[in-house]
């Protein structure tokens, strides 16, 4: 796809007048929206609201509003999920971030700070989540543009949303007086947690309350400066993670050690609720921050019985349902206001006033070490995905799936021998010091502890079988002598 250069993003429609980085933040695993999001393959890659991912959508809008390519600083077990998400809408130039674990959004965006401040301290950022939704995109842009005005000011701006319900999810700001100079924008007079019904109820009616919608704008100068102030061991940890840095192909990979140290703790406490710059712009922006399956009933498109239906799904008098199928036919017959999601290997159902109650299901199936609680059946890799389709005692059989182009790494295998069958595509299969081309209907057998790589060399999708026999079939059970995706487990 032609890349689009900075000079043709400023000439586009509704590009705003400021040169800006969009920070993307893809750390998060969407338990809420579980079974279909979780760890392995969360929320943020899954076409929830259009036939783009979120993250796709997420970054389109900066690209929309003419800004640069973003940083994304996300999981490292995701990287390739990013870059190929990203790739895909024609997204190039991006920076990817690799965390080597998950330390909450205040060491996540230093990170992306202190990488804008080596090029230019004035640079401005805008803060964002890669799963929330945004309908009003010319509202956004207006906004962002007085929250970027302010920024340059060396205000700390964020995004407050205009509430239209007392809703309990989400985390409240108090509105101040409007800032001098800066019209449209309003000092913060305090954060508020996420309120009991009877407190949201209470701020709606009395008005000069938003929700806080965690979107801010700052320039790295004024966001390093605070966190010199209010958070300065964040701080530490994360100059040491960079100044450790390692370019892993497309991917800056930060230093474990001193990454590991750093406190776990979110932007909102570490400076937003801390510092003496922060100021807000309230927005009607038809901002969601998709955190349960009833904010996705709320943004979806309705039938005349109020229900929203995704899938292979039958319903009869069902009223005001949220009913999804990823897998098999799911029929709901008579319920109100019920929540319903399918896959492959889960299925939920409650009332949609406990949306926001899946967090403890998934809690219990951690607790419980149920493989449903963190991964799908469905696992992707940077080649393309495998899938269980059934497993016994001492057996196991799989789907691989390999994209055009594409290679496993160079392994071998302890405890398991293998046996795969071609069903669509062509494959190149290394055994040992052999390359054996199959086609559709031919197989290849890999004796236990033989040195082996498939790889994909046409043109189509390759597809296969794969039959595992031996005493212990984990994943874990991979000794990788070569990896074009620079992995070692």
């Amino acid at each position: 796809m032609e890349q689009v250069t900075q000079a043709g993003k400023a000439a586009k429609a509704g590009a705003i007048g400021f040169s800006v980085t969009p920070v993307i933040l893809s750390g998060g695993s969407g338990s809420r929206l579980w079974p279909v999001s979780r760890a392995s393959f969360p929320k943020q890659f899954w076409p929830l609201l259009s036939e783009k991912s979120l993250i796709q959508d997420t970054a389109l809008r900066a690209e929309n509003a003419g800004l640069a390519a973003p940083i994304v600083v996300c999981n490292e077990e995701h990287r390739f999920l990013v870059a190929e998400h990203l790739r895909g809408i024609g997204i190039v130039g991006s920076k990817i971030v690799l965390e080597p674990v998950g330390r909450n959004s205040a060491p996540a965006v230093a990170a992306a700070a202190l990488m804008a401040a080596e090029e230019d301290p004035n640079a401005l950022l805008w803060i964002m989540a890669a799963d929330a939704a945004i309908a009003d995109e010319p509202a956004l842009r207006a906004a962002l543009e007085k929250a970027c005005a302010a920024a340059q000011a060396g205000h700390f701006v964020t995004f407050g949303i205009t509430p239209d319900k007392a809703e309990t999810g989400y985390g409240y700001i108090e509105v101040g007086p409007v800032l001098d100079d800066q019209a449209g924008v309003y000092v913060v007079s305090r954060f508020l947690e996420k309120p009991e019904r009877a407190g949201a109820e209470a701020m709606l009616a009395a008005g000069g309350y938003l929700w806080n919608s965690g979107m801010f704008v700052f320039t790295a100068k004024t966001l390093l400066e605070e966190m010199q102030i209010h958070a300065p061991e964040v701080l530490v940890a994360v100059r040491k993670a960079l100044a450790g840095r390692k370019a892993d192909l497309d991917f800056i990979r930060l230093e474990r050690v001193a990454f590991t140290a750093c406190p776990d703790i979110s932007l909102d406490y570490a400076v937003a609720e801390r510092t003496e710059r922060a100021a807000v712009v309230p927005a009607n922006i038809g901002w969601s921050d998709i955190g349960s399956w009833g904010a996705l009933w709320e943004l979806g498109e309705k039938d005349a019985a109020g229900n929203v239906a995704q899938g292979d799904v039958l319903l009869e008098k069902a009223v005001n349902c949220y009913v999804r199928s990823d897998g098999m036919l799911t029929a709901v017959v008579g319920l109100s206001d019920a929540i319903v999601v399918t896959t492959e290997d889960a299925v939920l159902a409650l009332h949609r006033d406990h949306a926001q109650d899946v967090k403890k299901i998934v809690d219990r199936l951690k607790t419980l070490k149920r493989h449903e609680g963190i991964a799908h059946n469905r696992m992707y890799r940077p080649w393309g995905f495998y899938e269980s389709l059934i497993s016994g005692d001492r057996f196991q059989v799989k789907r691989i799936v390999v994209k055009p182009g594409s290679k496993l790494s160079l392994q071998k295998h302890f405890h398991r021998a293998e046996h795969w069958v071609v069903v669509a595509g062509t494959a190149l299969v290394t055994r040992e010091d052999e390359k054996i081309m199959l086609r559709e209907n031919e197989s290849v057998y890999l004796p236990l502890g033989a040195i082996h790589r498939l790889e994909n060399p046409g043109k189509i999708d390759l597809e296969l079988i794969e039959v595992q026999s031996g005493s212990y079939l984990g994943e874990d059970d991979i000794v990788r002598l070569e990896d074009t995706y620079g992995r070692s487990d």
